[in-house]
């Protein structure tokens, strides 16, 4: 899998502010470019990581982030929280089913097939969760800045598929985004490090996130990142 260009994560022909979120399966943040470095912004309650959790209370109102997580103990059937795992997957996915074992909430499945996930007997799809959270970063984004933020780039792991990817992009479309690029994080973890500056090597990044631990094998070529495998680990809930 060829990646992006160093080079095209400057976007020259656009206009206006542009952020990188990482959408986590337990947490997600947002970052913006100041001078050559990004900073990644505090949110409301002055952390600079956001739970990646959504909640519907009995009467109706949508919490997302650390308020929702905070209720979850006495709201756990309408507490959606990893729903990352579900994002772009099939009901009938044999990971889904173990998921379904597993969360308080209701996996349910769409007329199309696909795993979604219902809360105060209303069903959503996960990038409809997945948008909620973007809403949350996106605020981030616009109250840290004092203008409003339409452009972004968003990571995903390096084994989604083609499937996971557009659902992560629809995710961010229905939050008012308009999606730019879709880096997988490995090289988002590489280019952070400054990886780009050294051209012909090959490099290994973990990822121990909340929801999986892999590992990528990226090759560094006239500034194009490229995997050559990845290797993923499904940790329990």
């Amino acid at each position: 899998m060829r990646l992006l260009s160093t080079s095209a994560i400057r976007f020259a022909k656009t206009t206006g502010d542009i952020v990188g979120i990482d959408l986590g399966t337990t947490n997600s943040c947002v970052a913006v470019m100041e001078g050559s470095q990004a900073r990644v912004i505090e949110n409301s309650e002055g952390m600079r990581t956001t739970p990646s959790v959504v909640a519907f209370t009995k009467t109706g109102e949508r919490l997302v982030g650390m308020p929702a997580k905070r209720q979850a103990v006495t709201n756990p059937e309408n507490t959606l929280f990893a729903t990352k795992r579900l994002i772009g997957r099939r009901y009938n996915d044999p990971e889904t089913q173990k998921d379904k074992q597993q969360m308080p909430y209701k996996i349910v499945c769409d007329k199309t097939g696909d795993a979604w996930v219902e809360a105060n007997n209303q069903k959503y799809s996960p990038s409809q969760i997945g948008a909620f959270v973007l809403m949350k970063m996106k605020e981030t984004a616009d109250s840290f800045l004092g203008r409003e933020v339409k452009q972004a780039v968003i990571t995903v792991p390096a084994y989604f598929n083609d499937a996971q990817r557009q659902a992560t992009k629809d995710a961010g479309k229905i939050a008012g985004l308009d999606v730019l690029r879709i880096i997988n994080e490995p090289t988002a973890a590489a280019l952070a490090y400054g990886c780009d500056k050294n051209e012909g090597q090959t490099i290994a990044v973990y990822d121990l996130g909340g929801g999986t631990f892999d590992i990528s094998i990226l090759e560094i070529s006239g500034g194009v990142f490229e995997v050559k495998a990845t290797n993923v680990t499904l940790l329990s809930v």
